[in-house]
Protein backbone atom coordinates (compact mmCIF):
# COMPACT_ATOMS: atom_id res chain seq x y z
CA UNK A 1 0.00 0.00 0.00
CA UNK A 2 1.43 3.20 -1.00
CA UNK A 3 1.15 6.00 1.45
CA UNK A 4 -1.48 8.88 0.72
CA UNK A 5 -1.75 7.16 -2.96
CA UNK A 6 -5.29 5.59 -2.58
CA UNK A 7 -8.54 6.99 -0.60
CA UNK A 8 -8.57 3.58 1.09
CA UNK A 9 -5.21 4.81 2.48
CA UNK A 10 -7.08 7.84 4.48
CA UNK A 11 -9.87 5.64 4.98
CA UNK A 12 -7.58 3.47 7.13
CA UNK A 13 -5.99 6.52 8.69
CA UNK A 14 -9.17 8.06 9.45
CA UNK A 15 -10.66 4.69 11.35
CA UNK A 16 -7.14 3.99 13.35
CA UNK A 17 -6.44 7.47 14.39
CA UNK A 18 -10.49 7.74 15.68
CA UNK A 19 -8.93 6.58 19.25
CA UNK A 20 -6.21 9.59 19.16
CA UNK A 21 -8.28 12.28 18.60
CA UNK A 22 -11.00 11.43 21.23
CA UNK A 23 -8.11 10.49 23.08
CA UNK A 24 -6.83 14.24 22.46
CA UNK A 25 -10.14 15.85 22.93
CA UNK A 26 -10.24 14.43 26.33
CA UNK A 27 -6.59 15.78 27.09
CA UNK A 28 -5.34 12.60 27.52
CA UNK A 29 -2.22 11.13 26.51
CA UNK A 30 -1.99 8.38 23.58
CA UNK A 31 1.83 7.85 22.53
CA UNK A 32 1.54 4.07 23.37
CA UNK A 33 -1.98 4.15 21.03
CA UNK A 34 -0.05 6.07 18.05
CA UNK A 35 3.33 3.80 18.09
CA UNK A 36 0.97 0.57 18.32
CA UNK A 37 -0.80 2.81 15.14
CA UNK A 38 2.34 3.36 13.13
CA UNK A 39 3.16 -0.16 13.71
CA UNK A 40 -0.01 -1.14 11.87
CA UNK A 41 0.66 1.13 8.77
CA UNK A 42 4.00 -0.52 8.06
CA UNK A 43 2.99 -3.95 8.03
CA UNK A 44 0.03 -2.78 5.65
CA UNK A 45 2.73 -0.54 3.53
CA UNK A 46 5.35 -3.32 3.98
CA UNK A 47 3.82 -6.71 3.76
CA UNK A 48 3.07 -7.29 -0.04
CA UNK A 49 7.00 -7.11 -0.34
CA UNK A 50 8.56 -9.64 1.60
CA UNK A 51 12.16 -8.41 0.26
CA UNK A 52 11.40 -5.10 0.82
CA UNK A 53 9.90 -5.73 4.61
CA UNK A 54 13.15 -7.77 5.26
CA UNK A 55 15.16 -5.24 4.12
CA UNK A 56 13.34 -2.20 6.47
CA UNK A 57 13.51 -5.14 9.47
CA UNK A 58 17.89 -4.94 8.98
CA UNK A 59 18.14 -1.34 8.04
CA UNK A 60 16.27 -0.73 11.77
CA UNK A 61 18.49 -3.28 13.82
CA UNK A 62 21.46 -1.62 11.67
CA UNK A 63 20.90 1.82 12.48
CA UNK A 64 19.72 1.23 16.16
CA UNK A 65 22.65 -0.70 16.82
CA UNK A 66 25.22 1.67 15.54
CA UNK A 67 23.52 4.64 17.04
CA UNK A 68 23.06 3.30 20.35
CA UNK A 69 26.44 1.80 20.13
CA UNK A 70 28.03 5.42 19.25
CA UNK A 71 26.02 7.00 22.07
CA UNK A 72 27.65 4.61 24.44
CA UNK A 73 31.32 5.18 22.63
CA UNK A 74 30.71 9.05 22.76
CA UNK A 75 30.58 9.41 26.76
CA UNK A 76 33.96 7.57 26.70
CA UNK A 77 36.02 8.81 23.41
CA UNK A 78 35.72 11.04 20.47
CA UNK A 79 37.48 10.08 18.16
CA UNK A 80 37.22 11.70 14.29
CA UNK A 81 38.00 8.01 12.82
CA UNK A 82 35.62 6.35 14.56
CA UNK A 83 33.01 9.20 14.36
CA UNK A 84 33.56 8.82 10.19
CA UNK A 85 32.95 5.06 10.83
CA UNK A 86 29.87 5.25 12.29
CA UNK A 87 28.72 7.41 9.76
CA UNK A 88 29.67 5.26 6.82
CA UNK A 89 28.17 2.56 8.31
CA UNK A 90 24.83 4.44 8.45
CA UNK A 91 24.94 5.45 5.09
CA UNK A 92 25.82 1.72 3.69
CA UNK A 93 22.70 0.24 3.10
CA UNK A 94 21.26 3.27 1.06
CA UNK A 95 24.60 3.48 -0.88
CA UNK A 96 24.23 -0.16 -1.15
CA UNK A 97 20.64 0.16 -2.60
CA UNK A 98 21.66 3.14 -5.19
CA UNK A 99 24.62 1.37 -6.14
CA UNK A 100 23.61 -2.48 -6.90
CA UNK A 101 22.03 -1.84 -10.42
CA UNK A 102 25.55 -0.47 -11.37
CA UNK A 103 27.60 -3.16 -10.13
CA UNK A 104 25.11 -6.24 -10.88
CA UNK A 105 23.87 -7.27 -8.13
CA UNK A 106 20.48 -7.96 -6.31
CA UNK A 107 18.74 -4.71 -4.48
CA UNK A 108 18.56 -6.43 -1.58
CA UNK A 109 19.26 -3.40 0.77
CA UNK A 110 16.42 -1.25 -0.13
CA UNK A 111 12.96 -0.61 0.42
CA UNK A 112 10.46 2.56 0.14
CA UNK A 113 11.62 5.67 2.42
CA UNK A 114 15.32 4.09 2.71
CA UNK A 115 17.00 7.57 1.94
CA UNK A 116 15.03 9.70 4.48
CA UNK A 117 15.36 7.30 7.54
CA UNK A 118 19.10 7.53 6.59
CA UNK A 119 18.75 11.18 7.01
CA UNK A 120 17.25 10.38 10.10
CA UNK A 121 19.88 7.73 11.92
CA UNK A 122 23.17 9.80 9.79
CA UNK A 123 21.85 13.08 11.86
CA UNK A 124 21.65 11.11 14.89
CA UNK A 125 25.09 10.40 15.01
CA UNK A 126 26.46 13.74 13.85
CA UNK A 127 24.62 15.32 16.67
CA UNK A 128 25.55 12.62 19.18
CA UNK A 129 29.35 13.75 18.36
CA UNK A 130 28.39 17.25 18.38
CA UNK A 131 27.67 16.75 21.87
CA UNK A 132 23.54 17.61 21.51
CA UNK A 133 22.74 14.30 21.99
CA UNK A 134 24.22 12.77 25.45
CA UNK A 135 22.55 10.38 27.23
CA UNK A 136 21.20 6.68 25.41
CA UNK A 137 17.89 7.31 23.79
CA UNK A 138 15.05 5.17 25.13
CA UNK A 139 14.76 1.84 22.60
CA UNK A 140 11.00 2.80 21.90
CA UNK A 141 11.67 6.70 21.38
CA UNK A 142 14.37 6.04 18.88
CA UNK A 143 12.55 3.18 17.12
CA UNK A 144 9.65 5.51 16.95
CA UNK A 145 11.35 8.53 15.82
CA UNK A 146 12.77 6.49 12.87
CA UNK A 147 10.05 4.43 11.65
CA UNK A 148 7.27 7.60 12.08
CA UNK A 149 4.97 6.39 9.80
CA UNK A 150 3.36 9.82 8.36
CA UNK A 151 6.82 10.91 7.59
CA UNK A 152 8.54 7.28 6.07
CA UNK A 153 8.20 7.60 2.58
CA UNK A 154 9.36 10.81 1.48
CA UNK A 155 9.86 13.29 4.50
CA UNK A 156 9.82 16.06 5.86
CA UNK A 157 12.89 14.86 7.62
CA UNK A 158 12.40 15.52 11.42
CA UNK A 159 15.43 15.74 14.21
CA UNK A 160 15.58 13.85 17.18
CA UNK A 161 15.53 16.19 19.57
CA UNK A 162 12.58 18.10 18.35
CA UNK A 163 10.65 14.85 18.05
CA UNK A 164 11.74 13.49 21.45
CA UNK A 165 10.10 17.02 22.99
CA UNK A 166 7.08 16.53 21.35
CA UNK A 167 6.84 12.97 22.84
CA UNK A 168 7.61 14.30 26.43
CA UNK A 169 5.45 16.80 26.57
CA UNK A 170 1.85 16.45 27.49
CA UNK A 171 -0.81 17.98 25.12
CA UNK A 172 -3.93 19.71 27.14
CA UNK A 173 -7.53 19.51 25.68
CA UNK A 174 -7.63 23.18 24.04
CA UNK A 175 -4.15 22.85 23.05
CA UNK A 176 -4.97 19.85 20.62
CA UNK A 177 -7.71 21.19 19.54
CA UNK A 178 -5.50 23.21 18.00
CA UNK A 179 -3.33 20.25 16.59
CA UNK A 180 -6.80 18.81 15.33
CA UNK A 181 -7.75 22.35 13.27
CA UNK A 182 -4.02 22.37 11.75
CA UNK A 183 -4.04 18.70 11.07
CA UNK A 184 -7.05 18.29 8.75
CA UNK A 185 -6.37 21.88 7.47
CA UNK A 186 -3.29 20.22 6.13
CA UNK A 187 -4.76 17.57 4.91
CA UNK A 188 -7.33 19.51 2.70
CA UNK A 189 -4.72 21.07 1.74
CA UNK A 190 -3.44 18.44 0.33
CA UNK A 191 -5.80 16.95 -1.01
CA UNK A 192 -6.65 20.24 -2.76
CA UNK A 193 -2.75 20.14 -4.22
CA UNK A 194 -2.23 16.81 -4.93
CA UNK A 195 -5.55 15.10 -6.11
CA UNK A 196 -7.29 17.94 -7.27
CA UNK A 197 -4.37 20.93 -8.85
CA UNK A 198 -1.35 18.90 -9.35
CA UNK A 199 -4.38 16.10 -11.12
CA UNK A 200 -5.64 18.61 -13.13
CA UNK A 201 -2.21 19.85 -14.43
CA UNK A 202 -1.08 16.56 -15.56
CA UNK A 203 -4.06 14.85 -16.97
CA UNK A 204 -5.57 17.82 -18.91
CA UNK A 205 -2.31 20.34 -19.22
CA UNK A 206 0.68 18.07 -19.88
CA UNK A 207 -0.66 15.50 -21.87
CA UNK A 208 -1.94 18.61 -24.36
CA UNK A 209 2.02 18.33 -25.37
CA UNK A 210 0.98 16.98 -28.87
CA UNK A 211 -0.34 20.25 -29.76
CA UNK A 212 3.65 21.43 -30.17
CA UNK A 213 5.47 19.62 -32.72
CA UNK A 214 8.09 17.35 -30.91
CA UNK A 215 11.11 18.56 -30.68
CA UNK A 216 10.35 22.13 -30.91
CA UNK A 217 11.34 25.06 -28.29
CA UNK A 218 7.49 25.20 -27.58
CA UNK A 219 7.35 22.04 -26.88
CA UNK A 220 9.97 21.96 -24.09
CA UNK A 221 9.40 25.25 -22.37
CA UNK A 222 5.59 23.91 -22.01
CA UNK A 223 6.95 20.49 -20.67
CA UNK A 224 9.44 22.50 -18.73
CA UNK A 225 6.82 24.85 -16.54
CA UNK A 226 3.87 22.38 -16.86
CA UNK A 227 5.94 20.08 -15.01
CA UNK A 228 7.66 22.08 -12.62
CA UNK A 229 3.93 23.30 -11.64
CA UNK A 230 3.01 19.81 -11.33
CA UNK A 231 6.19 18.61 -9.18
CA UNK A 232 5.37 21.59 -6.92
CA UNK A 233 1.86 20.49 -5.96
CA UNK A 234 1.81 16.51 -5.52
CA UNK A 235 5.07 17.10 -3.79
CA UNK A 236 3.69 19.71 -1.32
CA UNK A 237 0.20 17.98 -1.64
CA UNK A 238 1.89 14.80 -0.16
CA UNK A 239 3.63 16.85 2.49
CA UNK A 240 0.78 18.62 3.23
CA UNK A 241 -1.02 15.17 4.31
CA UNK A 242 2.26 14.12 6.14
CA UNK A 243 2.20 17.30 8.62
CA UNK A 244 -1.24 16.67 8.82
CA UNK A 245 -1.48 13.48 10.33
CA UNK A 246 1.57 13.96 11.99
CA UNK A 247 0.08 16.78 14.13
CA UNK A 248 -3.56 14.55 14.80
CA UNK A 249 -1.19 12.49 16.22
CA UNK A 250 0.71 14.78 18.50
CA UNK A 251 3.78 15.45 16.49
CA UNK A 252 4.76 18.86 15.02
CA UNK A 253 6.94 18.02 12.26
CA UNK A 254 8.41 20.66 10.36
CA UNK A 255 6.99 22.48 7.13
CA UNK A 256 8.46 21.66 4.10
CA UNK A 257 7.41 24.54 1.92
CA UNK A 258 7.16 27.78 2.02
CA UNK A 259 6.07 29.65 -1.52
CA UNK A 260 9.24 28.47 -3.13
CA UNK A 261 7.87 30.20 -6.53
CA UNK A 262 7.67 34.17 -5.42
CA UNK A 263 12.02 33.49 -4.04
CA UNK A 264 14.06 36.26 -4.27
CA UNK A 265 17.22 34.46 -5.38
CA UNK A 266 18.47 31.06 -5.06
CA UNK A 267 19.38 31.27 -1.84
CA UNK A 268 16.19 32.05 -1.13
CA UNK A 269 14.53 29.10 -3.06
CA UNK A 270 16.50 26.55 -0.91
CA UNK A 271 15.20 28.61 2.36
CA UNK A 272 11.52 27.73 0.59
CA UNK A 273 11.64 24.17 -1.13
CA UNK A 274 11.88 20.80 0.45
CA UNK A 275 13.35 22.83 3.48
CA UNK A 276 14.19 19.69 5.16
CA UNK A 277 15.94 18.32 3.22
CA UNK A 278 17.69 21.80 2.39
CA UNK A 279 18.35 22.72 5.75
CA UNK A 280 19.54 18.77 6.59
CA UNK A 281 22.21 19.13 3.75
CA UNK A 282 22.43 23.35 5.30
CA UNK A 283 23.60 21.48 8.67
CA UNK A 284 25.24 17.93 8.77
CA UNK A 285 27.42 18.59 4.77
CA UNK A 286 27.68 22.79 3.99
CA UNK A 287 27.97 24.25 7.71
CA UNK A 288 30.52 21.09 8.84
CA UNK A 289 32.64 21.38 5.42
CA UNK A 290 33.24 25.44 5.90
CA UNK A 291 34.08 24.78 9.54
CA UNK A 292 36.65 22.23 8.42
CA UNK A 293 37.78 24.11 6.03
CA UNK A 294 38.13 27.10 7.98
CA UNK A 295 39.94 25.04 11.06
CA UNK A 296 42.84 23.49 9.04
CA UNK A 297 43.29 26.66 7.18
CA UNK A 298 44.00 25.37 3.95
CA UNK A 299 42.10 28.43 2.31
CA UNK A 300 41.54 31.41 3.71
CA UNK A 301 39.35 32.95 1.04
CA UNK A 302 35.97 32.87 2.59
CA UNK A 303 34.08 33.19 -0.04
CA UNK A 304 36.04 29.90 -2.06
CA UNK A 305 35.48 28.22 0.69
CA UNK A 306 31.78 28.38 0.29
CA UNK A 307 31.55 28.17 -2.82
CA UNK A 308 33.19 25.03 -2.43
CA UNK A 309 30.85 24.03 -0.11
CA UNK A 310 28.09 24.77 -2.68
CA UNK A 311 29.37 22.44 -4.86
CA UNK A 312 29.74 19.63 -2.28
CA UNK A 313 26.21 19.98 -1.21
CA UNK A 314 24.44 20.16 -5.07
CA UNK A 315 26.76 17.33 -5.82
CA UNK A 316 26.19 15.23 -3.20
CA UNK A 317 22.23 16.42 -3.51
CA UNK A 318 22.49 15.38 -6.88
CA UNK A 319 23.94 11.80 -6.54
CA UNK A 320 21.67 10.72 -3.43
CA UNK A 321 18.35 12.14 -5.53
CA UNK A 322 20.52 8.71 -8.00
CA UNK A 323 23.12 8.40 -10.69
CA UNK A 324 21.20 8.87 -13.80
CA UNK A 325 22.44 12.03 -15.96
CA UNK A 326 19.99 14.33 -15.08
CA UNK A 327 20.59 14.00 -11.03
CA UNK A 328 23.93 14.64 -11.93
CA UNK A 329 23.33 17.27 -13.88
CA UNK A 330 20.15 18.66 -11.99
CA UNK A 331 23.25 19.08 -8.89
CA UNK A 332 25.77 20.36 -11.31
CA UNK A 333 23.24 23.51 -12.16
CA UNK A 334 22.42 24.15 -8.76
CA UNK A 335 26.07 24.40 -7.71
CA UNK A 336 26.68 26.37 -10.50
CA UNK A 337 23.51 29.01 -9.93
CA UNK A 338 24.81 29.20 -6.09
CA UNK A 339 27.95 29.41 -6.70
CA UNK A 340 27.52 32.53 -9.29
CA UNK A 341 24.75 33.81 -7.13
CA UNK A 342 27.27 33.63 -4.08
CA UNK A 343 29.83 36.14 -6.31
CA UNK A 344 27.09 38.27 -7.90
CA UNK A 345 26.08 38.98 -3.90
CA UNK A 346 29.30 39.50 -3.26
CA UNK A 347 30.38 41.82 -5.67
CA UNK A 348 26.58 43.70 -5.13
CA UNK A 349 27.86 44.48 -1.05
CA UNK A 350 30.56 46.73 -2.52
CA UNK A 351 29.23 48.29 -5.78
CA UNK A 352 25.52 48.39 -5.23
CA UNK A 353 24.47 47.77 -8.85
CA UNK A 354 21.32 45.93 -7.58
CA UNK A 355 19.32 48.22 -5.45
CA UNK A 356 16.84 47.36 -3.12
CA UNK A 357 13.22 48.03 -4.33
CA UNK A 358 10.22 47.32 -5.38
CA UNK A 359 10.61 46.74 -8.91
CA UNK A 360 13.56 44.99 -8.30
CA UNK A 361 12.11 43.09 -6.19
CA UNK A 362 9.55 41.73 -8.64
CA UNK A 363 12.31 41.61 -11.11
CA UNK A 364 13.97 38.91 -9.23
CA UNK A 365 11.21 36.74 -8.53
CA UNK A 366 10.82 37.01 -11.92
CA UNK A 367 14.34 35.96 -13.31
CA UNK A 368 14.66 33.18 -10.19
CA UNK A 369 11.52 31.29 -11.15
CA UNK A 370 12.96 30.71 -14.73
CA UNK A 371 16.07 29.80 -13.52
CA UNK A 372 13.88 27.13 -11.00
CA UNK A 373 12.22 26.01 -13.66
CA UNK A 374 15.00 25.30 -15.97
CA UNK A 375 16.22 23.18 -12.86
CA UNK A 376 13.16 21.17 -12.88
CA UNK A 377 13.50 20.62 -16.43
CA UNK A 378 17.15 19.12 -16.17
CA UNK A 379 15.96 17.08 -13.31
CA UNK A 380 12.84 15.52 -15.08
CA UNK A 381 15.19 14.38 -18.14
CA UNK A 382 12.99 15.54 -20.35
CA UNK A 383 15.34 16.30 -22.33
CA UNK A 384 16.81 12.92 -23.01
CA UNK A 385 13.64 11.20 -24.29
CA UNK A 386 13.79 10.60 -27.88
CA UNK A 387 11.31 12.00 -30.22
CA UNK A 388 10.09 15.11 -27.56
Amino acid sequence: MTPYGTFLFFFIIAILLAPTVILGLYGKRFKTYNILVTLIFLVLIFSVNLRETNALIFFTFWQVILIKGYIAYRKKANSGNIFCLAVILSILPLLLSKLSSYLFIENLWGFLGISYLTFKGVQMIMETRDGLIKNQVPLIHLLYFILFFPTLSSGPIDRYRRFEKDLNEDIPMEEYKLFLYKGMNKIFLGFLYKFIIGYLIHHYIMIRLGHFSHGTIQHHLFYMYTYSLYLFFDFAGYSAFAIGVSYIMGVKTPENFNQPFISRNMKDFWNRWHMTLSFWFRDYVFMRFVFWMTKKKWIKNRQIVSNLGYILLFLLMGFWHGLEIQYILYGVYHAFLMVAYNSFEQFNKKHHWWPQNKMTHIASVIITFHFVCFGFYIFSGHFLHKGV
